[in-house]
């Protein structure tokens, strides 16, 4: 039969069944492919058809016949085809030959992750395998073979023997802390707390309530404190592993893993550092004794090595093409000969190596180390086996380089192999390794809530703070992989208040709220959540994560501390009003008694006939009014309240008039110096308030210098960055200031403090009432300026005021203008008066007739806006502020200007709602006028309103 004939009989594709086909057959114990039997046919062909990794072990003897998903099985081992299973897999054949007797009884094995310790790649390693082996049948029913189908599973094995590992590991360090442990508090590093395992390690001594360095003076100059240190300023946490240890006491060398990291408050500040950690000394020496029995062996592979280079060089064919860099070194350091894969690896030349020593391509900071081994190996004779340093290739970029080199008749026999990439795979994959152990570890130490779900709302991963949390307000502990729906499925109401939030997440929405949760039969809190979305490395979302903080406590102490500053607030405003009710009725029962006494004393006289002397009487009545309405202003300052008059003001032109008056009121004892800006810009405020506040600072100023001093008063231009007007609590921009400066005693921080606070003074009883500098800080803050205080005690005071620049021009007083028009009466012109008041309306109303004037009356809002709805001639519109009827005078006013748009308007106010129409609210053809007033003032600030333009309509 012809060899084609023969191979007809083995169907099967692939690689392996070409190779079954190829195969001499006629020199194994199954003969030539055309003397199988129908069995053997039959079992070959399922085994090459099959995608499963399988191999037939046919006879007694086992010969092996697989398919090409067996083949990677093998390794590096050599073809297994033909091959008898105690020969291929002869490392194992004691554990294989029981299973594969029993097959061969009939009996079929099925093994999940079996252990099996195989040599595949040059050395023996631990692999695992779920396989079955099973008996093959003849026609007759005999066995005649084993089939066995197996699947490596090393790498699951592996990971999970990892997982368990790193689990348990977790477990018993929250649980059972077996590490040393310690809290420190504070940038000194005092001790709170150590466990049982920190106190054996370091011996007993004196720990809570004293720093680091007083309990472990013999640290210094090991670098632990400047570590501690580190950590607490950065907050970012250190990790090292294996660091030496010098202790006070016996046996104190020792090996130490530890963790730094930072203890934070709820506001994230650092307050102190925790350490965790493990004494590894007997293990550092376990693998330190392992590494000099690791090199006792490898100098007794020393021979082997030797003969493999020899054979390797003395192969001209693989000199030539095999990929590792092979060399031939003399005893100067220069290279006799190298392969071309130094060329094709590092770019240099053979003839370039070849004039040149090994260390003209050594890295500078390995040169040392190498030249050391090359000295040792040289003295002695010795080979050196992988050792590694860095070379320098054609473009000037370093490799690692893994050495082997053999000495013979003084020349070194060399194999160096680039492994550059290994290495930065292990520096890549120390440093995850690194950062997923802090992780783990911060991910479980944290006392924050975290969880992350799948998008079918499965648990991917929980740390323990979460579980105890679930735990305490629903009554179950989740794990991974459980179904939060599930979980909740007894709890429907929160399970849905749950997902509510959750679906936003899964929806793609990063965000942060907060909410209550829990079951109320066992607790029911309020936390701060942040979601985030959790995206694969495609950037496709695959879940969400939340972070949670449980700010119950936190909250019911915020609304503690509200209610209980409102109630303190409360309590202060009561005393406040009590004070100023007080004394305010005492200084209102003086004016109404000068009043009342004057008004008595001129109704007796005129009862008599006596009519001399009442023009006196009638003075001090008057005199009282005028003081009562000085009183209600200060207390409109004081409530920062007032009616202003601001007009542009130039503030040099204001102190210069003021000077005298100042001087005068200092005293003798007092040197008064003026210092003003040149070309000082103008503020539009209320000129007259300016005054009463700069004679208020004076007089304060003068006080604090008892036995006289200086006085500096100066003006200055200051523009506002954003940061500089931040800082004042003013807008950015340009402001007009004034300083008053004092050599006396000055005040303390705690003062300064309470400086502009109603009713506080240090002046003794009954020398001040403590509204002077409060009502000055009304007036500037309701100016849009502000003030600001620079005192030292026993070096005087400084109190800046600024005002925003106004960029018109200062106006210039015109009294003979102002007298001309008071002096001139009405011309018939229709004036409109609303006053809620009777009495008032009344005076007014007959002293604008008297003055020759038209006057309509309404006692309120609607009524007089009936009036601006008629027709007739109206030339001026005088309504106080506050009106009764739902409209009060500002609405009246604006009303009006709307039938009527040249209509022009004076308010007349005596409280604080004036704030409405004046300080830059007022429009054109509008003004105020404040009550109590002088008849002839407002006789004048009618008649000038009514001559200042076209009017009338």
């Amino acid at each position: 039969m012809s060899k084609a004939s023969e191979t007809s009989f083995v169907a099967g594709g692939g690689e392996m069944g070409a190779k079954v086909r190829a195969f001499d057959w006629a020199g194994t114990p199954l003969g030539a492919i055309s003397r199988w039997s129908g069995a053997l046919r039959i079992a070959v062909d399922l085994v090459l058809a099959s995608k499963i990794p399988s191999c037939l072990f046919w006879g007694r003897e086992f010969i092996a016949i697989y398919n090409d998903a067996y083949r990677p099985l093998l390794g590096a081992k050599p073809e297994a085809l033909g091959q008898p299973l105690r020969v291929t897999w002869s490392e194992a054949w004691e554990q294989l030959q029981p299973i594969a007797e029993q097959a061969m009884a009939g009996e079929s094995t099925f093994i999940e992750d079996y252990l099996v310790r195989v040599n595949r790649n040059g050395h023996l390693e631990d692999a695992w395998f779920t396989f079955n082996y099973g008996p093959v049948f003849d026609e007759t029913g005999t066995v005649v073979g084993m089939l066995d189908t197996v699947i490596e599973t090393t790498s699951k094995v592996l990971a999970e023997a990892r997982s368990r590992a790193a689990l348990e590991r977790q477990q018993r360090l929250m649980q059972q802390m077996p590490g040393f442990v310690c809290v420190l508090a504070g940038p000194r590093h005092v001790f709170e707390y150590v466990n049982d395992a920190y106190i054996e390690i370091a011996g007993p001594r004196q720990f809570i309530g004293r720093t680091v360095r007083e309990v472990f003076p013999e640290l210094k100059d090991q670098g632990f404190y400047e570590l501690l240190d580190g950590v607490y300023a950065t907050g970012q946490p250190f990790k090292a592993n294996a660091v030496p240890i010098e202790l006070d006491r016996e046996g104190g060398s020792r090996f130490i893993d530890f963790l730094y990291e930072a203890i934070r408050d709820d506001a994230g500040d650092v307050q102190g550092v925790f350490v965790g950690g493990y004494d590894v000394t007997d293990r550092v020496r376990a693998e330190t004794e392992l590494r000099q029995s690791e090199a006792r062996l490898r100098e007794s592979n020393v021979d082997l090595e030797r003969r493999v280079i020899e054979r390797t060089l003395a192969h001209g064919r693989t000199w030539q093409v095999t990929p590792e860099m092979l060399c031939v070194v003399n005893a100067e350091g220069y290279f006799d000969t190298v392969n071309p894969a130094w060329e094709k690896t590092m770019g240099w030349s053979e003839a370039e190596m070849t004039r040149a020593v090994f260390q003209d391509f050594l890295h500078p900071d390995d040169l040392a180390r190498t030249m050391a081994a090359w000295v040792d190996a040289t003295l002695h004779q010795k080979p050196v086996l992988r050792f590694e340093n860095r070379h320098r290739d054609k473009s000037g970029n370093w490799h690692w380089l893994s050495w082997v080199a053999v000495p013979e008749d003084n020349k070194f026999y060399c194999i160096a192999r680039d492994i550059t990439a290994e290495k930065q795979h292990e520096a890549a994959l120390a440093r995850r390794t690194a950062e997923r152990d802090v992780l783990a570890t911060i991910f479980q130490t944290t006392d924050s809530f975290i969880q992350v779900l799948d998008l079918d709302y499965r648990l991917l991963a929980i740390n323990r703070a979460n579980v105890d949390e679930y735990e305490r307000i629903y009554g179950f502990r989740p794990s991974v992989g459980d179904s939060l729906l599930e979980l909740m499925r007894e709890l429907p109401e929160h399970r849905d208040a749950a997902l509510a939030v959750w679906r936003r997440a899964m929806a793609g929405e990063s965000f942060t709220m907060q909410g209550e949760f829990g079951d109320p039969r066992r607790a029911r809190r309020t936390y701060e959540i942040k979601f985030e979305v959790l995206r694969d490395a495609n950037g496709e979302q695959i879940g969400a994560f939340q972070t949670s903080t449980d700010i119950t406590d936190r909250l019911r102490e915020q609304q503690a501390h509200i209610e209980t500053q409102e109630a303190l607030r409360q309590s202060q405003k009561m005393e406040a009003v009590g004070q100023l009710t007080g004394g305010i009725a005492h200084d209102f029962n003086n004016l109404l008694a000068a009043i009342s006494g004057s008004l008595q004393v001129m109704q007796v006289r005129m009862r008599r006939g006596h009519l001399d002397g009442i023009d006196r009487y009638l003075e001090m009545s008057e005199s009282s009014v005028r003081r009562a309405a000085a009183l209600t202003q200060r207390l409109l300052a004081f409530s920062r309240r007032q009616t202003l008059d601001p007009k542009p003001v130039d503030v040099n032109r204001l102190v210069q008039g003021m000077s005298e008056l100042i001087e005068r009121t200092a005293g003798p004892g007092v040197q008064v110096v003026v210092e003003r800006a040149p070309d000082l810009w103008p503020t539009r405020i209320d000129a007259s308030q300016l005054e009463n506040a700069l004679l208020n600072l004076c007089i304060n100023a003068r006080d604090a210098m008892p036995s006289g001093g200086r006085l500096l008063i100066a003006t200055w231009n200051e523009s506002l960055d954003a940061h500089g007007a931040l800082q004042r609590e003013l807008l950015p921009g340009d402001y007009v200031c004034l300083g008053v400066t004092d050599t006396g005693t000055g005040m303390t921080p705690q003062v300064v403090a309470r400086v502009f606070d109603p009713f506080f003074t240090t002046k003794p009883l009954g020398q001040g009432t403590g509204l002077g500098l409060s009502m000055v800080y009304g007036f500037v803050r309701q100016s849009g300026g502000q003030i600001r205080v620079d005192s030292r005690v026993g070096h005087g005071t400084t109190m800046r005021l600024c005002f925003p620049r106004h960029m018109g021009d200062a106006l210039v007083d015109e009294p003979a203008a102002r007298a001309d028009a008071a002096s001139q009466g009405g011309g018939g012109e229709t004036v409109l008066l609303i006053e809620d008041e009777g009495t008032v309306r009344q005076v007014i109303r007959e002293v604008l007739n008297e003055a020759g004037y038209t006057v309509l009356a309404a006692e309120d809002g609607p009524t007089g806006l009936r009036m601006l709805q008629a027709s007739g001639r109206i030339d001026l519109l005088v309504t106080d502020v506050g009106l009764p009827g739902g409209m009060n005078g500002r609405q009246v006013a604006d009303a009006g200007r709307a039938l009527r748009p040249a209509l022009k308007v004076l308010f007349v106010t005596g409280y604080a709602e004036t704030a409405a129409v004046r300080n830059g609210l007022v429009d054109d053809g509008m003004e105020v006028i404040t009550k109590p007033f002088e008849i002839a003032a407002l006789a004048a600030k009618v008649r000038e309103m009514l001559d200042s333009g076209p009017g009338g309509c």
